[in-house]
């Protein structure tokens, strides 16, 4: 790890974060590179939206809007929250945030002092830690693994729970495995919450994108839930939407106001033409998410089947569009991370160890769906071919 420069405040740390960034820079120097690491959908935003927002631009949406987001777009997101077995949102309990990712920054801003924990699942999507170390809080991990293939459980919450916590993380479905918590634990977790009087961020920006029988329930939408639930959602991944950086938090009134004037002050509001795609996204045919999401069920497949061929188990995944793969289960006796850099090198296949998202063990890979299937394809094929090779380097005699 690099040293900081001193001139830096002490609130600005390096983590394994910045892996991504390394491993980016490494790829474009290689041709050919099929990229199985970042969260960034290949698909396009579907044409009805991209239209939408053209027509916006050509009609003056090029100014500030209100710091909560238009209107109209706050009561599409509260129908759509109801329609999918949400609760009960009003317009001013929903406010519309420069992508998911800085939702994440406004709640721990607002909601945590120094000292106050805040309970993560790990490995999970490490922003959240980022979010908390920025506010002086600090970051109670729950170490997950395939024994509940990789999902949280009110009895792991609990085991990690004291008299300081004060916000529970629910990522669900979860990054980077890929896993969906079932109805009956996400109760169970709810339970555990008012037991202890935390408040939830039930990051459910993966909820449109599930397979086979596994369903989201909402956290919000249990009994004495809402009041303590702050919903953290977007249009990235169901739509395509990465670029347009455009997400939404929904929760009680007495927390989404003061929120807000911290949104304000980062960026006044969000982009003026992102809110009128969304609003197309939200309110137009919901078709373009089913075919996506039937997209990412059979590379999910392909993936599957690539990993099953030269042994390489994984938790199975339910949601999300990532496939949670174990390094160990090859017997190479590497690190996930060394594995990423000599298939990046070696195979030009680039994917994110697991270590980036807080597993403890560097024993796991995060793999993307984020490639067609001919392309997943030969993705496999080149990962069992470097396999194999580390394995026959390994297996020559010393001299």
């Amino acid at each position: 790890m690099t040293a900081l420069d001193p001139r830096l405040a002490k609130r600005v740390k390096l983590s394994d974060g910045g892996l991504i960034t390394k491993m980016l820079d490494i790829a474009n120097g290689i041709d050919d590179v099929i990229k199985l690491g970042r969260g960034d959908p290949d698909l396009d935003t579907p044409a009805h939206i991209i239209k939408a927002g053209q027509e916006a631009l050509a009609n003056g949406a090029t100014h500030y809007t209100h710091p909560l987001g238009i209107e109209p777009l706050r009561a599409a997101i509260a129908d759509n929250i109801r329609h999918y077995g949400g609760a009960d949102y009003a317009n001013d309990e929903i406010m519309v945030t420069p992508g998911g990712q800085q939702g994440m920054f406004i709640i721990a801003l607002s909601l945590l002092n120094p000292g106050d924990e805040i309970i993560v699942p790990c490995p999970g999507y490490n922003p959240y830690q980022q979010a908390a170390e920025m506010s002086d809080a600090v970051v109670r991990k729950v170490p997950m693994t395939m024994e509940t293939n990789f999902t949280l459980t009110a009895e792991m919450v609990e085991a990690h729970i004291t008299p300081k916590s004060k916000i529970l993380v629910l990522i669900n479905p979860n990054n980077p495995t890929g896993t969906v918590t079932p109805p009956d634990e996400v109760r169970k977790i709810a339970e555990v919450a008012k037991k202890h009087d935390l408040i939830v961020i039930s990051d459910e920006i993966y909820a449109r994108l599930t397979f086979g029988n596994n369903t989201i329930l909402p956290v919000a939408s249990l009994p004495d839930m809402k009041e303590r639930t702050i919903t953290l959602s977007g249009f990235s991944k169901a739509y395509a939407m990465t670029g347009w950086r455009i997400g939404y938090l929904a929760g009680p009134r007495e927390l989404i106001e003061p929120m807000s004037e911290v949104n304000h002050a980062f960026a006044i509001s969000t982009a003026a033409v992102s809110q009128h795609a969304a609003l197309a996204a939200m309110t137009g045919s919901q078709d373009c998410v089913e075919e996506m999401r039937k997209t990412y069920d059979g590379r999910r497949a392909a993936i599957c089947e690539g990993l099953d061929a030269i042994g390489m188990s994984y938790a199975e995944p339910q949601g999300a569009f990532y496939v949670y793969a174990n390094v160990a289960s090859l017997g190479l006796g590497i690190t996930a991370g060394a594995f990423c850099e000599r298939l990046l090198a070696d195979g030009h296949v680039m994917m994110y160890p697991g270590t980036i998202y807080g597993d403890h063990t560097d024993d796991f890979v995060r793999m993307s769906m984020t490639q067609p299937v001919d392309r997943i394809k030969i993705a496999m094929k080149r990962m069992a071919g470097v396999v194999e090779s580390f394995r026959a380097d390994h297996s020559q005699p010393a001299e």
